[in-house]
């Protein structure tokens, strides 16, 4: 299986599924997302024969409350507080639907959990953080590849999984599939 082409396609699928635990919710949402855009995509004209969809879905949780995208400086600050000095997960769910030149379809779920460690942040350190804007556009109000690096004392699990797709296990699955 050697796709040579890809497209980016954000899903237009609705996202307020409801209220599930992190790893079900990552699940479901990645899910929900990969088979809203194989549909659009399978039935567009033109649509290739060999169609490989990857939806993903990645929260952040501490002591099983999801984190999500603040909703502005003070929410980001609020985050950080909560995860300072602390150890939480991060989840990412993929999803896998394949249809292949001879129609047949198959599809995998899966999803990986990732441990992260917090050093202890200072309101300062906080405040200087979220004024970058970084923590704006992410779950948990901070991006492990960015500035925050420096406050990431300690990983258990996938790295990428943290940044947002976990790359070995996405390609164990396609290579199972």
């Amino acid at each position: 299986m050697i796709f040579d082409e890809y497209d980016v396609i954000a899903s237009e699928a609705d996202e307020d599924i409801g209220s599930y635990p992190p790893s079900e919710l990552v699940l479901r949402l990645s899910e929900l997302k990969a088979s809203e855009v194989f549909e659009r995509v399978r039935t567009e004209e033109g649509a290739a024969d060999d169609l490989l969809v990857i939806g993903s879905d990645t929260v952040v949780a501490l002591d099983d409350r999801i984190l999500g995208k603040p909703v502005d400086e003070s929410d980001a600050c609020e985050m950080l507080k909560a995860l300072s000095g602390r150890e939480h997960k991060v989840f990412t769910g993929v999803a896998l639907i394949r249809q292949a030149g001879d129609g047949e379809m198959k599809k995998r779920c899966f999803f990986e959990e990732t441990s992260v460690h917090i050093a202890r942040m200072s309101d300062e350190e906080i405040r200087e953080y979220v004024a970058t804007g970084e923590p704006m556009d992410k779950a948990g109000a901070y991006g492990i590849q960015t500035e925050f690096a420096k406050y990431v004392t300690g990983i258990e699990g996938d790295y990428n999984n943290v940044v947002g797709l976990p790359v070995a296990r996405l390609y164990k699955e396609l290579r199972d599939m």
